[in-house]
């Protein structure tokens, strides 16, 4: 199991972290299964520099095959050089087991300010790999913090799970949800729904919480067993 932490700190013209998750999990494929992308929302902060929110992202690779886990490391660097855009920073960590100092520093990143230099040292004490890839490589702070919070399995909103396909909108039955091995749960009572209908909005888009996918919804007044989907952080 390998674990990937990205950060652009996009700029207005660039696809966006979610989307260069996705294309490095593309390039990946022959030889590694995508358990998981995730998106992380980090402290949100007028002193810190992003294009609309601040999130990182982590991806969840496991080998096909006898794979070393280091040759995914110049593939990812390929793929963010090509899609580097000027006045992004990105920065690249990957990891194959993720110590609790990291944990703890990604906590830390969802609530105050921290520098790249803090994340270089944290790295190098455990030895993990972590590279600013241009602009001013402070997305170093974005890429350890998704290690980090992708550890817990608590942590952030899902962009891909195992190999769904990316299809559903609107209104949909509860048990198609269920049949793309997500959990619907309500979110204040915290009791699974197993019947009825659920609007996800435009795209499914879960929780990991507790190391699984869910979707949080709230009941929706006007209608008997309909659901609204809550987009989380």
């Amino acid at each position: 199991m390998i674990f990937l932490g990205i950060d652009d700190t996009d700029s207005p013209d660039s696809r966006g972290t979610n989307q260069l998750a996705r294309r490095i999990v593309e390039a990946l494929a022959s030889d590694w299964a995508c358990l998981r992308i995730v998106r992380h929302q980090l402290l949100e902060d007028p002193r810190v520099p992003c294009t609309s929110r601040n999130g990182s992202a982590s991806i969840m690779l496991k080998p096909k095959s006898n794979r070393v886990a280091e040759e995914v490391v110049p593939i990812c660097r390929d793929v963010m050089l090509d899609d580097f855009v000027e006045g992004s920073d990105p920065g690249l960590c990957f990891a194959t087991r993720i110590p609790s100092d990291i944990a703890h520093f990604g906590r830390r990143c969802k609530e105050e300010l921290v520098t790249a230099d803090e994340a270089r040292n944290l790295a190098w004490k455990h030895g993990l790999y972590l590279e600013g890839l241009g602009g001013t490589e402070d997305g170093v702070i974005g890429a350890l913090a998704a290690i980090g919070l992708a550890a817990s399995g608590d942590d952030g909103r899902i962009v891909q799970w195992l190999n769904w396909p990316d299809d559903l909108t609107g209104t949909q039955p509860v048990s198609l949800i269920y049949d793309r091995d997500v959990e619907v749960r309500d979110f204040d009572s915290d009791l699974s729904v197993t019947y009825g209908t659920v609007d996800v909005g435009k795209k499914l888009r879960p929780n990991m919480h507790g190391g699984h996918a869910v979707l949080f919804v709230r009941p929706d007044p006007g209608r008997s067993n309909h659901y609204r989907a809550l987009k989380l952080p």
